[in-house]
């Protein structure tokens, strides 16, 4: 028997880790500014949403995946160059 290397993982544990990694594969075929920039991005939001989503609440993280999973092959096309993201804010005295 092989040693254990850690706690067993959820059947969507898994695919959260392997979208995660499918974003770090696709940056490396990006331009070197590129790449660091998506995985800066990527890793960002994930540990984002580690913290403000919960871990219950598997609606709301099957509906993240396939939001990954969309952006995943967005940025696989050859066409795509690079992420970019936006914020907004606005305070309580403007309106959007």
């Amino acid at each position: 028997m092989g040693a254990s290397r850690g706690p067993r993982l959820s059947g969507m544990q898994k695919q959260v880790l392997a979208l995660y990694r499918g974003f770090l594969r696709a940056a490396r075929s990006k331009s070197p500014e590129d790449r660091h920039r998506i995985e800066s991005f990527v890793s960002a939001e994930f540990r984002r949403n580690s913290k403000l989503v919960d871990r219950k609440n598997f609606l709301y993280i099957e509906y993240l995946l396939r939001l990954g999973k969309k952006q995943l092959v967005q940025i696989n096309s050859p066409a795509t160059l690079g992420l970019s993201s936006l914020n907004l804010r606005f305070s309580e005295n403007q309106k959007p």
